[in-house]
C-alpha cells in the first residue's frame, strides 16, 4: 500500500497491477475550503450558521462515502478473485504523526485491511499480514540482497545482481515469498520474478500487467 499508488499487486500467476490512489480529500479540498469559510463568516446561533454548518458536514460525509465504496470494491475484487490475500501491516498511527498526516489519513489504508478482514472471514478467504519491520522495499527479490534504506522519491533502484526493480513491485513479489505463496512463481523461474518486480517505462493505471519485458542493467 501506497501513497501515489493505493495498492501494488503482484500475483503468484505472474500478472501485476497498481491501483491509483483516488485521493477524496485533496480533490475536494477547496471545495471543503469554501464552505468552511461560509460557517466561520455566520453569526453564532443564528439560523444561517446552522445551514452552513449542516453544508460542511455533507462535505466531509461526501468525501467519507465515496472512501468508502472505493475501498469496498476493490477489496471483495480481491478477496473473490484470490483463496490467498498477504498484505503488509503498516505503522498507520506513526505515520499519521508526520508531515503525511493529511496524505495517510486520505489513502484510508485501515479502512482497507478492515475490508480485507471482513470479507475474507465472509468469502471463506485467508489474510495474511505480514511484519512490518520486514524488509519488503529493500530486499532485492530476485538474489534476496538487503539493501540501505531509500527515500520515498527514489521509485526505481539498480540491484548488486544487476536487476531493475521497481520499488513497490518487488516489495510486493517480497511479501509473497515472505507469505508463503511464492511455490507457483518460483516453478516459473527467474524471468517470471523478474517481469514481475522489474521496472516498466509505462505503467497504465489500474491495468494489468502480464508481459512486461524487463532487462537487468
Amino acid at each position: 500500500m501506497g501513497l501515489t499508488d493505493l495498492a501494488v499487486i503482484a500475483r503468484s500467476d505472474g500478472t501485476r497491477e497498481k491501483i491509483a490512489n483516488p485521493r477524496y480529500l485533496r480533490s475536494r479540498e477547496r471545495r471543503l475550503a469554501r464552505a468552511q469559510k461560509v460557517l466561520s463568516r455566520t453569526q453564532k446561533g443564528s439560523r444561517n450558521r446552522a445551514k452552513a454548518r449542516v453544508r460542511v458536514a455533507v462535505a466531509h460525509r461526501k468525501v467519507r462515502e465515496s472512501r468508502l465504496d472505493h475501498h469496498h470494491k476493490l477489496a471483495l475484487r480481491l478477496i473473490r478473485e484470490n483463496q490467498t490475500v498477504a498484505v503488509e501491516d503498516l505503522c498507520v498511527n506513526g505515520l499519521a504523526r508526520t508531515r503525511l498526516a493529511k496524505s495517510v489519513h486520505d489513502a484510508g489504508w485501515s479502512i482497507l485491511v478492515r475490508l480485507l478482514e471482513e470479507k475474507a472471514a465472509r468469502y471463506g478467504r485467508t489474510l495474511m499480514k505480514i511484519d512490518r519491520w520486514f524488509p519488503s522495499t529493500r530486499k532485492c527479490s530476485l538474489c534476496a540482497v538487503v539493501s540501505e534504506k531509500k527515500p520515498l522519491h527514489v521509485r526505481e533502484w539498480v540491484c548488486v545482481c544487476g536487476a531493475v526493480l521497481d520499488r513497490d513491485y518487488n516489495a510486493a513479489v517480497n511479501l509473497i515469498d515472505a507469505a508463503g505463496l511464492a511455490e507457483s512463481l518460483n516453478a516459473c523461474g527467474p524471468d517470471v520474478r523478474l517481469r514481475l518486480a522489474g521496472a516498466t517505462g509505462v505503467e497504465s493505471g489500474t491495468h494489468r500487467t502480464e508481459d512486461t519485458t524487463c532487462v537487468p542493467a
